[in-house]
């Protein structure tokens, strides 16, 4: 890694930081329904590849109808530098939680590491649709819920963290709110692949619709990965419950078009006359790299402002993981694409958002603006376009760090164990009842 990429390193997620500071707090409500994104159609400024689900029967899990609310501030891994130290600190949060569980339930969130699980379980659609791994925390007592957040804090940065309340607090706000009827919204799972320990590989899986984490820990190689891993977001900004402001992927948005802005007019037409990829969770890839502008069109400081953005992504846990994940994204990025389509200020005012996808031979990003609210209708929020956003994040190479296979998606809650139509695609209506807009287009 360069020396500027290591000195890029301190802000660049000051963005991240600017959007989810106010986030504070964030409430797990039991019973809480979250905004789904199941209809599959294709935006006509985009390649993207239709989205299917991960192959596993899906069971809803039942939920408390009690509501159960619990603050915890948005703080991270601010403690630890270094791989090690986060390994240590996410096994110990870990182990604790583990503590607070009952025979049954640590056999429900416990799975072998080479498990399949750990793909089938993977996905952007609604947990209604693709059943998640390990235990529902609407189904946890309090004690339970704060010793599961503490995993996530221990294991992310202090802005992956404050995303992934900003996100959480989005699913929560749109339940409130919107006019959805999906009946996932709110519910989030963890499972644990492989015994949490510092000496040993585990992954940390936590996630439920706009958000899939897969966080693989490795003590004795010293290393952690979050591929795969899905980011999400609707709406684009909404009010807490304290009357504060959060736009959850502001940070991102600022990030690429740091990016964008610093390329020269040339470069930004080979740019957006690229071809955007997409390459969905719940399924196999072959990590199209498509057409667009590589990493040796770049000069070093766009070289740079690249590898920022990537970060948000590969960069999620503390200083040394990231420059370690940097580094090797850096080394073959004269061999990475990257393509971009849609809107070329960041304007939320006008247009319906971007799309872009970064492909190497080391890293997988696809950024996708849906085309519709998916029925999480709130009057004067922007929950399509610019507010409702699928990315995915994936290592051609190392995805869950080499221990499982990617399952293709086989089934799902249809009939005959595929989804409804019966090709593992998604319906041809949204959840809940709700119909697909023209452009919507679930992806990672």
């Amino acid at each position: 890694m360069t020396k500027s990429t290591r000195a890029l390193l301190a802000p660049l997620t000051s963005a991240t930081r600017r959007s989810a500071a106010t986030v504070v707090s964030l409430a797990l409500v039991g019973g809480l329904v979250l905004g789904g994104c199941a209809a599959t159609t294709t935006d006509s400024s985009t390649s993207a590849t239709s989205e299917t689900t991960t192959s596993q029967t899906t069971t809803e899990t039942s939920s408390s109808t009690s509501t159960t609310a619990i603050d915890t501030t948005a703080t991270g891994t601010a403690d630890a530098t270094t791989t090690a130290q986060t390994i240590s600190e996410t096994a110990e949060a870990a182990q604790a939680f583990l503590d607070t569980l009952t025979d049954e339930q640590r056999e429900a969130v416990l799975y072998a590491y080479d498990d399949e699980t750990k793909s089938t379980s993977w996905s952007n659609f609604p947990v209604t649709f693709v059943e998640r791994a390990g235990l529902n925390l609407t189904d946890l007592t309090e004690e339970q819920q704060a010793a599961a957040l503490a995993v996530m804090e221990s294991l992310l940065s202090e802005e992956a963290y404050a995303t992934v309340a900003g996100i959480i607090g989005g699913d929560q706000y749109l339940l409130e709110e919107s006019s959805t009827t999906e009946d996932s919204l709110g519910q989030y799972y963890i499972a644990f692949f492989g015994d949490p320990s510092d000496s040993s590989a585990f992954t940390v899986q936590f996630g439920g619709h706009h958000l899939g984490i897969n966080a693989t820990l490795d003590g004795a190689a010293g290393t952690i990965t979050f591929a795969p891993t899905h980011l999400g977001v609707q709406p684009a900004v909404y009010t807490d419950a304290d009357g504060e402001e959060v736009q959850p992927f502001d940070g991102i948005y600022t990030d690429a078009f740091a990016f964008f802005d610093s390329l020269t007019a040339e470069q930004q037409a080979t740019l957006t006359s690229g071809e955007v990829t997409s390459c969905a969770p719940g399924d196999t890839c072959d990590f199209a790299s498509g057409s667009g502008l590589t990493g040796a069109d770049l000069t070093d400081e766009q070289r740079e402002l690249l590898l920022a953005l990537i970060a948000n992504w590969a960069g999620m846990a503390d200083e040394e993981t990231t420059e370690a994940a940097l580094a090797e994204i850096e080394a073959t990025l004269d061999d990475t694409v990257v393509a971009w389509s849609g809107e070329t200020t960041y304007d939320m005012s006008t247009g319906n958002g971007i799309n872009f996808s970064i492909s190497g031979p080391d890293v997988y990003i696809s950024f996708q603006a849906q085309g519709g609210s998916a029925g999480a209708d709130v009057e004067g929020v922007t929950t399509s376009g610019w507010g409702h956003v699928h990315t995915i994040y994936r290592d051609p190479g190392n995805d869950y760090a080499g221990s499982v296979t990617q399952e293709a998606a086989t089934s799902g809650p249809g009939a005959g164990g595929g989804m409804p139509g019966g090709d593992g695609t998604a319906p041809s209506g949204g959840p809940g009842g709700q119909p697909p807009t023209d452009t919507e287009t679930t992806t990672g």
